[in-house]
């Protein structure tokens, strides 16, 4: 499983090497997670669903509600540079978007199961999202 994490923040107007959000979907998933701590991940939620037109994929998030992770298209492991968050090649191991699946991980659930939710995410829209959950989060904390 290779695993890519941010260090320089860039701000592509898209994402290259990953697929469409449509091909992802049907066994064998193939799929990407990324990963970002809850409260960023529950505002880009929000922020997603309040979108015109743009969806939602489906989104785990861990027992101890630490972490939340976006399925987006495979290969976005590849180009991911998103400051705070990972996103990790799952090459379909351990991870089915069937409808009303198991959680693929242990300690794990869905906060948005697929069937209730696009395919997956785009990486594109989740970044914009991510990038405003991320202000959002800074002003709200710079007014205490």
């Amino acid at each position: 499983m290779e695993t890519s994490q941010s260090v320089v923040p860039r701000t592509p107007s898209t994402t290259a090497g990953h697929a469409p959000a449509a091909e992802c979907g049907g066994p064998p998933t193939a799929c990407d997670v990324v990963t970002v701590p809850a409260r960023q991940g529950l505002e880009a939620v929000d922020i997603l669903r309040r979108g015109a037109g743009d969806g939602v994929g489906p989104v785990l998030h861990d027992d101890g509600c630490d972490t939340l992770g976006f399925v987006v298209p495979p290969g976005t492991a590849a180009a991911w540079d998103v400051p705070g968050s990972t996103c990790t090649e799952t090459d379909g191991r351990g991870l089915s978007l069937n409808l009303n699946p198991e959680p693929p991980v242990e300690g794990s659930d869905w906060l948005l199961p697929p069937g209730e939710a696009d395919l997956a995410t785009d990486p594109a829209v989740l970044r914009a999202a991510l990038g405003e959950a991320a202000r959002l989060i800074e002003a709200a904390d710079n007014c205490r």
